[in-house]
């Protein structure tokens, strides 16, 4: 490392803050709009084998949120800590942090693979008595734990690319991953070509499938392309604990507050379930078609983050201030067209789904009463991406806990004693108005300890 020849400066500190700001996010905009497109998709075919089947995949869903709260919450440390390296001009960690986080994601890996094996029907179970709901979820959250190696892979490698400014490249991965799995859902769902007709389970299949591939490219784009980072078996086998440290002191908080979201989710279809199946099988539509315009926000996000985390370490004020600005009204604008689009033809997005018109007069009060709040969200995302890049990310949990333990939830649960499940849609903008409120008030007190102080 002492013989290497220092990179020169990098991008996140010369190049102009919107130009940079469009370059870091665009790529992650476009493949998470691909990755949202996926899910919408995904569920469309899954909607096609039966209602069932989606409430299935829906209750399946907190699952899913807690891997990817292992596994992005650990990738948000890695990303944080290398580019706040990488302003510093600490090389030597820069690798130490790119290494240990590949660790550190394969235990994660370890961790739900067992889940998969011996808690998956359990999990089901706990949320419904209908055997073939129970069948239908059990078979799919079993197949995406136990082949979770390649989405932890995945998010790791992209998240290293991401890190040094390399977004486009991570768009190439997390395309690559999304295509594949929107072509072999049909073909193993349905049976189409030489495959055989697997139902839910060739969903999990063709998901799982598509991100190994996608992990595999990531590897070799960090290995030929990312060149400030070297990364070696040897220090991925010995890792520094002042490393680990600095990577869960970001990114602990970061997987708590995910993981929040999954004690949500399985809280809420718990609730929605004493209406009916139809209500959570709604729920599971609203996730997905709210992705559509969430995930570029959290694209734009993601960018923002190492802009802001390597002028931070850079003591660049004025660049962060100008990226935060731009980030904030463009992320607004993304939600407002979200808040439009569910307002107006919520029946149509909902006969994407083929829903019955027993779903469509349950979902088309629940996606335009949802809707309401989008905006007031994108405030709240941007806002946090502060506390994350400021190794605050204690202040995102805390935000995160109001909004969806201490306040939707019991919102929802008093809601749904009303009688009619759309009043327990309300307790969405109840719940992100609070939120917002709170943000402001952690993002005062970090704008005032860290950027007053910064000269």
């Amino acid at each position: 490392m002492d013989n290497a020849v220092k990179p020169k400066e990098n991008k996140m500190g010369t190049m102009p803050v919107k130009s940079l700001i469009v370059s870091m996010s665009l790529p992650m905009m476009i493949s998470m709009l691909v990755q949202a497109l996926y899910n919408i998709v995904d569920s469309i075919f899954v909607a096609k084998i039966s209602e069932d089947a989606l409430t299935a995949v829906t209750l399946a869903f907190p699952i899913q949120n807690l891997m990817i709260a292992a596994g992005s919450g650990t990738g948000v440390g890695i990303n944080a800590l290398l580019s706040k390296s990488l302003g510093e001009k600490n090389f030597e960690r820069v690798d130490a942090t790119a290494n240990t986080g590949i660790l550190l994601n394969f235990f994660n890996y370890l961790l739900f693979l067992m889940i998969g094996i011996f808690l998956a029907g359990p999990f089901i179970r706990s949320q419904t008595s209908d055997a073939t709901i129970i069948d239908y979820g059990t078979t799919y959250v079993s197949y995406v734990c136990m082949f979770s190696i390649g989405v932890f892979a995945q998010m790791t490698f992209e998240r290293l690319l991401q890190a040094t400014g390399r977004t486009l490249l991570s768009m190439v991965s997390q395309l690559t991953g999304a295509i594949i799995n929107i072509i072999m859902d049909p073909m193993l769902i349905f049976g189409i070509g030489p495959f055989p007709e697997m139902g839910v389970a060739g969903a999990a299949i063709a998901t799982i499938f598509g991100q190994v591939v996608a992990a595999m490219l990531g590897v070799m784009m960090n290995i030929r392309y990312n060149k400030e980072l070297h990364l070696s078996v040897s220090k991925i086998l010995h890792p520094k604990k002042e490393i680990v440290k600095g990577i869960y002191i970001v990114g602990v908080p970061s997987i708590l507050m995910v993981s929040i979201g999954s004690i949500m989710t399985y809280t809420f279809n718990k609730i929605l379930n004493g209406f009916s199946n139809t209500a959570v099988a709604v729920f599971g539509v609203y996730f997905k078609l709210q992705s559509f315009f969430f995930m570029p926000v959290f694209g734009l996000n993601n960018g923002l983050i190492p802009v802001l985390a390597y002028n931070y370490g850079a003591r660049r004020k004025d660049r962060i201030k100008e990226a935060l600005s731009f980030s904030l009204r463009l992320a607004f604008c993304i939600m407002l067209l979200g808040t439009l689009v569910f307002e107006t033809v919520p029946r149509l997005l909902l006969a994407l789904f083929d829903a019955s018109e027993n779903m469509i007069s349950i979902g088309k009060p629940a996606l335009r009463i949802i809707a309401v709040h989008f905006p007031i969200a994108a405030l709240s995302i941007v806002l946090g991406s502060v506390f994350q890049a400021f190794a605050k990310s204690y202040y995102s949990l805390m935000v995160s806990l109001g909004r969806q333990l201490v306040v939707l939830i019991p919102v929802a649960y008093a809601l749904s004693l009303m009688g009619k499940v759309s009043y327990v849609w309300l307790a969405f903008p109840i719940a992100e108005t609070i939120s917002l409120m709170l943000t402001l008030i952690f993002y005062r007190k970090v704008h005032r300890d860290v950027l007053d102080t910064m000269a």
